[in-house]
């Protein structure tokens, strides 16, 4: 046990480090924006030397590194800077963020047991014809873009002309769950499918060829030749060691749930981190943009982390590395 928190002390060390170069890179990139903060912020007539007092009262004419410094003590603090509109970056972030994560999270739920259940049938019944059939579903998901797949899904089961009329096409206002339920579940559904069914596809694959390669062990064999009923051996043993490189692989995948909310949420009209960054970019507000953009790093690197810990926690063995 001590060599498991040892571990996970290790990572959790290496947050701050990985944490401040992911806010250098939004920085750096930030930085070459064409975009004046100081002419956004007081307008197109403002005089040179209101632009001027401007950038000295905020330090925009400081060093880049001394700038760096800066905007790093003040995210530390929780200030993010102000947008276009002179509200707190914090703030819409506060508001946007949560609804981004529970959309992310949904949709890692429905591709975690679409590919579980899939994958494991087709290993169990491997070249057969259940598992051409899932083979097939899982490549045409793969090569489904999230975006394209959103829009098939507005078309067949959305309140459009022509469609099944079961979700709305566009949320108008997002509900919270605890408020209305059923609103908040039409809502997300869409959204959460068109996320999860593309990482489904790829996870399945990899929940198969893990399950099979367990199969195949010798100690498969020996335990069901010492008389261990064959769906005790593969519900005690074989999934918990094949669900190891599935783990790492989600992993991996959930930086791509992120970025893919972004888009979903614009399709669909979610107010949340999509659309502000959407925003951000077509009023050039460089300090919105640099807010959201840096909160979904930082969130993909915690996510991984934790990642780290399940595999760890999966596969004992490891702990002593």
């Amino acid at each position: 046990m001590s060599q498991l928190v040892r571990l996970i002390g290790r990572r959790l060390i290496s947050l701050p480090i990985m944490i401040l170069g992911a806010a250098l890179l939004v920085f750096v990139i930030m930085s070459f924006s064409p975009t004046d903060p100081a002419r956004r912020a007081l307008g197109e007539s403002a005089s040179p030397q209101a632009l001027e007092n401007y950038r000295a009262a905020n330090g925009l004419n400081d060093p880049l590194l001394q700038r760096y410094f800066s905007f790093v003590g003040g995210w530390f603090h929780g200030d993010l800077g102000t947008t276009s509109g002179n509200v707190p970056v914090t703030e819409v972030v506060a508001q946007a963020f949560p609804i981004t994560l529970q959309l992310t999270f949904l949709g890692l739920l429905i591709a975690i047991v679409i590919s579980a259940v899939l994958g494991v049938l087709a290993a169990l019944f491997r070249d057969g014809w259940i598992d051409q059939v899932i083979r097939i579903f899982s490549i045409a998901a793969l090569a489904t873009p999230s975006f394209w797949l959103a829009i098939l899904l507005i078309q067949w089961l959305g309140e459009i002309p022509g469609g099944w009329g079961l979700f709305p096409a566009l949320v108008s206002r997002w509900v919270p769950l605890f408020e209305d339920p059923g609103t908040y579940v039409r809502n997300i559904a869409l959204p959460a499918l068109a996320l999860g069914v593309p990482v489904a596809g790829s996870l399945i694959r990899v929940v198969r060829t893990a399950m099979v390669e367990e199969l195949d062990r010798d100690y498969v064999r020996t335990a069901i030749g010492a008389g261990v009923p064959y769906p005790v051996v593969v519900s005690r043993n074989v999934l918990r060691n094949a669900l190891i490189t599935p783990v790492t692989v989600l992993g991996l995948r959930v930086g791509y749930l992120m970025g893919g909310a972004v888009i979903i949420e614009i399709i669909f009209n979610i107010q949340a981190m999509g659309q502000l960054i959407l925003d951000g970019v077509t009023r050039n507000d460089v300090f919105l943009v640099q807010g959201v953009t840096l909160v979904v790093a930082v969130a993909f690197i915690v996510v991984n982390i934790i990642v780290d810990v399940l595999y760890v926690l999966i596969n004992p063995r490891i702990r002593s590395i």
